[in-house]
């Protein structure tokens, strides 16, 4: 069975933003590309239904240096636990600056799918099981299995409201740097080209959708250049389907000196189905900082906060903030 597969691609002026930093929602939407090949021709390599394997969730990402336009992307992916009915796929990119060959890790990220029969997108197929190179490695895979299980039900629990967005009027009258100056909100329609072959929207579509809004608040925040440093899980509640208006809404949570985090949410309106009513489909957490002209980092505004509900959230959010920093700091100790 084939546990492996690569894609490259050079990266375009369309890919980035203004000043030449590749956006996190294209390195993302890679990323997605790579692990539903890979999990998809996995899931078909046995006898019985056709499927096609639909994203659930996103483990935390670093964005650990930035790509540029002209540089190629390369997406590894391998799938690394199997699950009675999901897929762990890890992935990593590296860019590689063709004129001097020179390659760095850009990225590594963890992404859990679950199958779905192409004859009832309802029935959730069985998955293939893979080998293991030894007993610990595939009680380790079950340890992440059942963590990102809990984290995602207890996610879903704590969805939150829908976010009203703040229109262009209404905002001359926000103080900056506020939550309500920065927030922001994307309406998009999904068409047959954002959806899979089962008529549901790609989660690397999402995704991208989700951090140009995210991007759009940090820039709002700062008034700099901004580039996405991570993203916390992205939690895939419920499938949105061809034809929905889909709101991508942004607000922020948390300021330290050099970075912002955003929550943003995916809520879903069937149009055709109306009866079915508006829903949450996505939630996640985004991390960006600030850069200067010379893209260095650049001190971030604290954030400014009204009311008992936005200091609640920024206290979860330095929480987020100072485990996070405790982690990294642990890694790098270990790789020394």
């Amino acid at each position: 069975m084939a546990s492996h597969y690569e894609l490259s691609r050079i990266m375009r002026p369309d890919d980035a933003n203004i000043v030449g930093n590749v956006h996190g929602g294209t390195i993302l939407k890679m990323i997605e590309e790579a692990r539903c090949i890979i999990g998809t021709r996995h899931c078909n390599t046995q006898t019985g239904d056709r499927c096609v394997a639909a994203l659930a969730r996103v483990e935390r990402t670093d964005f650990l240096h930035p790509m540029f336009i002209g540089e190629v992307a390369h997406v590894s992916a391998e799938i690394t636990y199997t699950s009675k009915h999901s897929v762990e796929v890890q992935v990593n990119v590296l860019s590689e600056n063709i004129v001097t060959g020179a390659k760095k890790l850009t990225n590594k990220a963890t992404l859990w799918y679950v199958p779905f029969s192409l004859q009832n997108v309802a029935k959730i197929v069985e998955v293939p099981p893979i080998e293991y190179s030894s007993p610990e490695q595939e009680e380790a895979g079950k340890k992440r299995y059942e963590a990102q299980k809990l984290e995602r039900l207890e996610t879903k629990e704590r969805n939150g409201e829908i976010i009203m967005s703040v229109s262009l009027p209404d905002r001359q009258t926000k103080e900056p740097y506020t939550v309500a100056f920065s927030q922001s909100s994307l309406i998009h329609l999904i068409g047959p080209s954002d959806c899979t072959l089962h008529g549901f929207v790609h989660g690397g579509v999402t995704m991208k959708l989700m951090d140009e809004v995210a991007g759009i608040v940090a820039a709002r925040h700062c008034k700099t250049n901004i580039v996405t440093a991570s993203v916390d899980a992205i939690n895939f509640h419920r499938k949105i389907k061809k034809g929905c208006v889909i709101t991508i809404s942004g607000r922020m949570t948390f300021t330290s000196n050099k970075s912002m985090e955003i929550e943003v949410f995916v809520d879903a309106d069937p149009l055709v189905e109306a009866e079915k009513g508006k829903y949450r489909a996505v939630t996640a957490f985004f991390t960006y900082i600030s850069l200067d002209k010379d893209n260095k980092p650049h001190p971030v505004p604290p954030l400014k906060l009204e009311g008992e509900e936005e200091q609640k959230r920024f206290e979860e959010g330095k929480a987020r903030y100072l485990q996070n920093k405790a982690k990294r700091l642990a890694d790098k100790e270990r790789q020394q």
